[in-house]
């Protein structure tokens, strides 16, 4: 059984002039970098065994403009809260991503969420600390992508799934995935000399 959301969320406009105002009220950068789960580098810390730092970076792939907008767009009708997160600063600006699902609803005040239940959004503002930028193609390519623990930020949106809207106007499916692999092995195999 589907219940309704007990929210009306703003345009995104108003959520970000929000946001925006809350960081402003911390004494955070207001400039924002946007990023999505392809610029995050979570990396093993070497000065800490078994845990993990993180970079970002926004060359591989860079991010459209719009793409801040279209993920909010996309997480509007779902039924879990949608999270402005910042993780840090860098080069003067907020880092920031998007964040959607039910994992946020336990999140509280002690957890550095601030929410704003009547839209079915929360901010997470962070702190005073930098993440730094890596230009670095070697340190991306071996970033963490499996074994690392769970995060917040692992209910990020993608940047494939911001590509697949811009053409598409969805994101699409698992079986298109596989479908339009599949196209480009055939592709190849019938365009390739004999």
């Amino acid at each position: 059984m589907s219940t309704s959301p007990t929210f009306t969320r703003p345009p995104y406009y108003e959520a970000l002039k929000a946001w925006k105002s809350l960081l402003q009220e911390r004494g955070l950068p207001t400039e924002l970098t946007w990023i999505f789960d392809e610029n995050l580098c979570f990396e093993n810390d070497p000065a800490n065994p078994g845990s993990y730092r993180l970079a970002f970076q926004t060359a591989l792939p860079t991010p459209p403009p719009e793409a801040d907008q279209l993920a909010y767009d996309y997480f509007f009708d779902f039924h879990a809260q949608i999270v402005f997160y910042r993780v840090g600063s860098s080069g003067g600006k907020s880092v920031c991503l998007l964040l959607c699902d039910s994992w946020f609803e336990a999140k509280r005040a002690p957890d550095g969420y601030w929410r704003r239940e009547e839209w079915g959004v929360f901010f997470y503002p962070g702190g005073l600390q930098t993440i730094e930028e890596t230009s670095d193609p070697e340190r991306w390519k071996n970033r963490l992508i499996r074994n690392r623990p769970l995060h917040d930020l692992d209910f990020c949106m993608t940047l494939r799934g911001i590509h697949e809207l811009l053409a598409h106007g969805r994101v699409l499916t698992s079986y298109e995935h596989y479908a339009l692999k599949l196209l480009h092995i055939w592709r190849r195999m019938f365009e390739s000399p004999r």
